[in-house]
């Protein structure tokens, strides 16, 4: 058994066909069909069923296969480490995050680890909490942050998570024609005004539905299904208010913050395998985002850093 076979079986399953696996490895669908059945030979198992068009895991398959990830995704920590040790002139991060975070602490801790370390590849993942943790389960990436709010915990899988920030949800409107006043804002106000919700995708769209249903409020957003970016955008051109984490406000002037009555706030760990021990490119880029998010918590008193 070699990494080659292995990485060719987790290809072939992922894509269920051997032509599409072969050309995203760059390999001859011929050699790739040895490939396995060598590994099954030696194996003495049937990994695949063949059927016309559709490849599928056997019962040994589906064995083999979260074995044949942890594996491949440790051989590449230890390629990477190996490449690392030079002073992290080259190397590679896999970071995933919330598209929330990408537009405040993701922007400044990767600018601040590329001008340190130019030389190492950053690799970014935008997707939700419990996407990532998948990601995270199979190797696709290496470490990330993720979030949850008073009404959405963190999903239950064995990871190492550092609790780094507590931020609030706040009220946002434009600052030409500001719909919110300083002072803070109840559920039953904020019902009433023009709201601009987030997709259903969002973590963060699922706490705020929650909470309205428990106050008792349903009410009809003037905009919805939109993505982090463009509720921001909208709301600073006055076509509504939006609740949203407190740093996304970070280099925003067109928008102003009011604070809810009944603060909501959600908690951002961060998180890596527990199995897998991290690279040296992987755990300067987890220091970097801890300075950074120790930065965020003394620069606004919405966030409240856990470190330490």
């Amino acid at each position: 058994m070699n990494l080659e076979q292995l990485r060719g079986f987790v290809e072939v399953a992922r894509l269920g066909h051997f032509t599409r696996a072969s050309e995203s490895l760059h390999l001859a669908q011929p050699s790739l069909s040895r490939q396995i059945s060598t590994l099954e030979r030696e194996l003495g198992s049937e990994l695949l069923h063949r059927a016309r068009g559709h490849i599928s895991l056997t019962s040994a398959g589906e064995a083999l296969l979260p074995r044949a990830q942890r594996m491949l995704a440790e051989a590449e920590a230890i390629r990477d480490e190996m490449g690392e040790l030079a002073g992290l002139r080259r190397g590679r991060v896999r970071l995933g995050a919330p598209p929330t975070l990408c537009v405040s602490l993701v922007a400044e801790a990767l600018s601040t680890f590329h001008d340190a370390h130019p030389g190492v590849e950053l690799h970014l993942a935008e997707a939700g909490s419990r996407a990532l943790v998948e990601q995270l389960a199979v190797g696709a990436i290496d470490v990330a942050l993720i979030t949850a709010t008073d009404a959405r915990p963190l999903p239950s899988v064995t990871l190492n998570r550092i609790p780094l920030l507590a931020e609030e949800l706040v009220v946002v409107s434009s600052s030409a024609q500001p719909a919110i006043a300083d002072d803070a804002i109840d559920l039953a106000r904020l019902a009433e005004m023009p709201l601009i919700a987030l997709d259903q995708s969002y973590d963060l769209r699922a706490a705020t539905d929650a909470a309205f249903r428990d106050a008792g409020f349903a009410p009809t957003p003037v905009l919805e299904g939109a993505e982090m970016d463009t509720v921001l955008r909208f709301a600073e051109r006055g076509l509504g208010v939006a609740v949203v984490p407190a740093m996304v406000l970070t280099d925003r002037p067109g928008l102003r913050s009011a604070r809810l009555a009944a603060p909501m706030s959600r908690t951002v760990s961060l998180a890596h395998r527990s199995d897998v021990t991290p690279g040296v490119a992987v755990a300067a880029m987890r220091g970097t985002i801890m300075a950074t998010a120790a930065r965020f918590a003394d620069r606004d008193p919405a966030v409240q850093s856990l470190i330490g």
